[in-house]
């Protein structure tokens, strides 16, 4: 008698050498057949970082590499839960069910599959979420994904698009996947340290797998264990601070952001370039795609697209294209809630006049986040937040018991940034020595110690 497909294991283990993980460890049948997906695949096309790897350059590791690592972190909380807190072997109230195992890990490891090329940004323009397209790669017949999770039995591509979605009935499920303290996050913050070559996003991982554990309302972790979870709240908000919200990666996210805008208003005039050299961008652009178009792109179709802008009779698409593909990024100053919003206008005017489209190459932009937040009954959407458990099995939320997480708690963190050319202020542009350096000059008052200031 044949085994059914959903208990299928593998003979002897299949294993992925990883830089941080040092092994992710596949023993389900289901979980190598998806991994070998041509829609998982694709994933190893697309940056995680996006534009981060324009300022550290190490940080060119892929969604495949790291959609695999919070497969593996996934994997062994469901290890330390049926060791530790196994409802079925040791009769614990609200502990784990190992039944939830197999849609646990599918949705860990497919949490990212519906991602697009230098995601965010290409979100942005075109009106996407990631989220609701990976959904519908886990649930459309079309796809080897829903094929194989279809495999499983009826209906369970449902069940893990619901995990993601965030309403799968077993809160345990959804909290290891999405949440505060999860391990989607706990892997991106390891990974994306190690290879920018940074050390803000490092923590103990081991200590919180140790200290973590079930509960009826979800995930909690063991008293004893509050000072590595601190450390993980720190190193998340060092991480944003220095390497997600960079001056320099942000200016370059705000030419790919105006080059692509730029495409789509030539295209609404034009139509007939794009057909010819950017076919696999056309849906999008007409604003009409399908799935299968989707699964097309990665950041190589896009860069490609660049490469062939920067010859099209255009003079701002084709300068744009060209600062992007040679990392040319726009220069930016600090301002806050207090700037006179007239000397914005009054910068723009000036780079108008100097011959930039402001439309094209300026910018203001916002990059906030909240290291930590508590529940807020009152808001429309709010975080989970983190709850600590005593010998008792009392919870208690984090920053009730932590002074250091108080201080971070619900205050968003992050800047304000006026983007601009470089050739602006850089005094060795020849430029600056024509008939316009007296707006140069104009320019260049506003500005002190890199911030916008009222001359």
């Amino acid at each position: 008698m044949s085994v059914p497909y959903k208990y299928q294991i593998l003979p002897i283990e299949k294993v992925f050498r990883d830089t941080v993980h040092n092994y992710i460890h596949v023993q389900h049948q289901v979980i190598l057949d998806l991994i070998n997906s041509k829609e998982f695949q694709r994933l190893r096309r697309i940056k995680q970082l996006g534009t981060t790897s324009f300022t550290f350059h190490g940080g060119e590791h892929s969604r495949f590499t790291h959609s695999l690592g919070v497969y593996e972190v996934s994997r062994r909380i469901c290890d330390i839960f049926v060791r530790n807190f196994s409802t079925e072997q040791l009769g614990i109230k609200d502990g784990w069910d190992d039944q939830e195992r197999l849609v646990t890990l599918c949705a860990a490891l497919l949490h990212d599959v519906g991602h697009g090329p230098y995601s965010h940004t290409f979100e942005h323009i075109f009106h996407t979420d990631h989220e609701e397209i990976t959904a519908k790669i886990i649930t459309s017949p079309e796809t080897e994904i829903f094929q194989i999770l279809n495999r499983v039995e009826t209906g369970f591509p449902a069940k893990v698009a619901s995990v993601i979605l965030k309403n799968y009935p077993n809160p345990q499920v959804v909290q290891m996947i999405s949440s505060q303290i999860d391990a989607d996050r706990m892997d991106y913050l390891l990974r994306d340290a190690y290879f920018t070559g940074t050390q803000y996003g490092t923590f103990d991982l081991t200590r919180i797998l140790r200290v973590i554990r079930p509960y009826a309302g979800g995930i909690a972790f063991q008293m004893n264990g509050m000072h590595a979870v601190e450390d993980y709240i720190v190193s998340r908000y060092q991480m944003y601070m220095q390497v997600y919200f960079h001056p320099v990666s942000r200016g370059m996210e705000v030419i790919l952001d105006h080059l692509l805008k730029r495409a789509k208003e030539l295209f609404r005039k034009n139509q007939t370039d794009f057909l010819c050299h950017s076919q696999l961008l056309v849906p999008f652009l007409r604003e009409d795609h399908t799935l299968q178009d989707y699964l097309k792109l990665d950041d190589g179709v896009l860069n490609t697209c660049f490469i062939q802008w920067q010859q099209i009779n255009d003079e701002i698409l084709s300068d744009l294209a060209r600062r992007f593909l040679d990392r040319k990024p726009l220069k930016s100053v600090l301002f806050n809630s207090t700037t006179d919003l007239d000397i914005l206008n009054d910068l723009r005017r000036i780079i108008e006049k100097v011959g930039y489209d402001p439309d094209y190459y300026t910018a203001t932009n916002r990059t906030y986040d909240l290291p930590y937040d508590f529940y807020r009954p009152n808001s429309a959407s709010h975080r989970t937040q983190i709850e600590l458990i005593q010998k008792d099995g009392e919870l208690v939320e984090l920053s009730k018991a932590s002074n250091l997480v108080a201080a971070l708690a619900g205050q968003s963190q992050g800047d304000e940034r006026f983007y601009f050319p470089k050739e602006m202020v850089n005094e060795k542009q020849e430029q600056q020595r024509s008939i316009f350096e007296t707006s140069y000059q104009e320019f260049r008052k506003y500005f002190v110690n890199g911030a916008i200031i009222h001359p």
